[in-house]
């Protein structure tokens, strides 16, 4: 009984800390993309890349964000990879929590993506 009740406390505290940090800190976010140059590629204000193939990523969802990131990490040789060397490159020293803050701090930003009701 003891077992149980420990593995179900841990299992909460787990959630609980999970919860909290799937959030994202956005403020070590916008220190993130300082620290990595994203702006040199997706624009100043995230929104007016320097290529029209390269993604806006002011206003987008967080989630989606910090899932591009991660299938960058991956590459195209595991399903639901990307393939792009310069992005692969950007996103391989990145932990999940640097994922989640990046991806905060970008969601925060004004953008041009509009969501239809």
């Amino acid at each position: 009984m003891n077992k149980l009740i420990l593995a179900l406390t841990c299992a909460a505290a787990l959630s609980a800390s999970s919860s909290a940090f799937a959030g994202g800190d956005s403020a070590r976010g916008a220190e993130l993309t300082k620290k990595y140059n994203c702006a040199s590629c997706h624009g100043a204000d995230y929104k007016s890349p320097i290529d029209p193939s390269y993604p806006k990523l002011a206003g987008q969802h967080a989630d989606y964000l910090a899932h591009a990131l991660t299938a960058y990490q991956r590459g195209d040789k595991i399903m639901n990879g990307r393939n792009n060397a310069i992005m692969a490159g950007m996103a391989q020293p990145l932990s999940d929590r640097d994922k989640a803050d990046i991806a905060a701090y970008l969601q925060s930003l004004p953008g041009p993506l509009v969501v239809k009701k």
